[in-house]
């Protein structure tokens, strides 16, 4: 009976996914401690993402010291004109213009990695492909409906949805126009792209992370001298009386 029940609590959430009409996603495989990828997908973030989204929870100061970048890189690269480096990372859009154009706010994305999961967000953002059928003009395999446009198609390029008896798979719709050798490497660069945004997305979710996971390695060094030290001091206390 008790191996019955356990079946079930593993089997459920899985059933409850698959009726929710969930799609599988994929891998981010993203890395926190790779700077350079942090630094590019800041700067994705600020060209493609802040024109209607904040992370209002992040400051330009704390980015820069976090991705080793100068204070005249990040002036450069990802602070509006005028901007202080204490600023947070704020958008100028008012909210009564943003509810007009979009029907409601853009949500601020400071914890959306934490909200939705890495990996969801990437499935996401390689996602869209043209429905004539939406307002905007696209859908999204993991968001259906979405309301959002596709902000990097200038980097992946417009997708169209094939589908197949395993369901909808989108490509390229100028892949015929393409080598296999072009398009095998339009799409990796577009997933390195999408990959390196993703990855500054969970960094902003929590910046201390990086501080955290430095200082948990010599923490760890530290338990397993301190093991060693206590074995030895227990074999010397019991010395005696064995």
């Amino acid at each position: 009976m008790k191996k019955i029940l356990l079946a079930l609590t593993l089997l459920l959430p899985s059933m409850a996914f698959a009726a929710g009409g969930g799609v599988a996603l994929q891998k981010a495989h993203n890395d926190i401690d790779d700077k350079a990828s942090l630094q590019t997908g800041a700067k994705l973030f600020v060209n493609y993402c802040m024109g209607c989204h904040s992370a209002h929870f992040s400051r330009y100061q704390r980015v820069a010291d976090d991705l080793g970048l100068t204070v005249e890189q990040t002036k450069e690269n990802l602070m509006p004109y005028g901007g202080k480096i204490g600023d947070t990372m704020t958008i100028s859009m008012d909210n009564d213009d943003a509810k007009q154009w979009f029907g409601t706010l853009p949500p601020d994305l400071s914890v959306i990695a934490r909200a939705r999961g890495t990996d969801w967000l990437y499935s996401y953002l390689l996602g869209f492909y043209l429905d004539p059928s939406r307002p905007l003009g696209v859908n999204n395999t993991v968001f259906k409906d979405v309301g959002m446009p596709h902000v990097l198609w200038e980097l992946q390029g417009w997708q169209k949805a094939v589908h197949t008896e395993h369901g909808i798979e989108l490509e390229l719709v100028d892949k015929d126009q393409m080598t296999e050798d072009e398009y095998k490497a339009k799409t990796a660069e577009y997933r390195r792209n999408v990959r390196d945004l993703v990855n500054f997305l969970e960094y902003v979710g929590e910046p201390a992370q990086l501080q955290r996971k430095e200082l948990g390695k010599w923490v760890l060094l530290f338990l397993f001298l301190l093991f060693g030290l206590t074995y030895l001091l227990k074999k010397e206390f019991w010395r005696d009386i064995h």
